[in-house]
C-alpha cells in the first residue's frame, strides 16, 4: 500500500505510549494498533485531528505517500 503510517515514530518522538494516545484521542487500543500497522482502510478527519492535537504534529508527520514500484 502506498500510504505509510509513521504513527509509531511520532509516539517515540513524543515519548508517549499507545495506550495513553488511545485514551487521549478516544479510540480503542485495538483500532490504534490497526492504524499503526497500516491495516486501516480509512481514518476519520476528526480522529486524525485528535491525534495531531495529542502529538502536537501535522498530518504529514504521520502519513506518507510512497508510490508502488
Amino acid at each position: 500500500m502506498p500510504i505509510i503510517v509513521n504513527l509509531d515514530v511520532m509516539l517515540a518522538k513524543r515519548k508517549m505510549q499507545s495506550k495513553e494516545l488511545a485514551e487521549t484521542v478516544g479510540i480503542t487500543l485495538a483500532n490504534l494498533s490497526i492504524l499503526k500497522t497500516g491495516k486501516a482502510k480509512a481514518i476519520r478527519f476528526s480522529t486524525l485531528q485528535a491525534i495531531c492535537e495529542a502529538l502536537d504534529c501535522q498530518p504529514a508527520d504521520i502519513l506518507e505517500y510512497q508510490p508502488d514500484e
